[in-house]
């Protein structure tokens, strides 16, 4: 491509990239950058998810087949 697509095509992107930018300034996305970062912090303890210790998850865990001679 010549330098005349291709000058006016990088300002073009340019000037875009740089709108987007002033629109997320203007529309508040940068005013509260910590908050966020504390948002995904639980502040509940964690639950316990192991469980009772007589759940079983397998009701057999011995080959049954073995024993019928299968």
């Amino acid at each position: 491509m010549s330098l005349v697509v291709l000058i006016p095509l990088s300002i073009t992107l340019g000037l875009i990239g740089l709108a987007a930018f002033l629109w997320a300034l203007r529309d508040g996305q940068f005013e509260d950058p910590d908050g966020a970062a504390w948002r995904v912090i639980p502040t509940q303890p964690p639950v316990d998810k192991r469980g009772d210790p007589h759940d079983k998850l397998a009701p057999d865990t011995q080959n049954s087949d073995s024993g019928r001679g299968l």
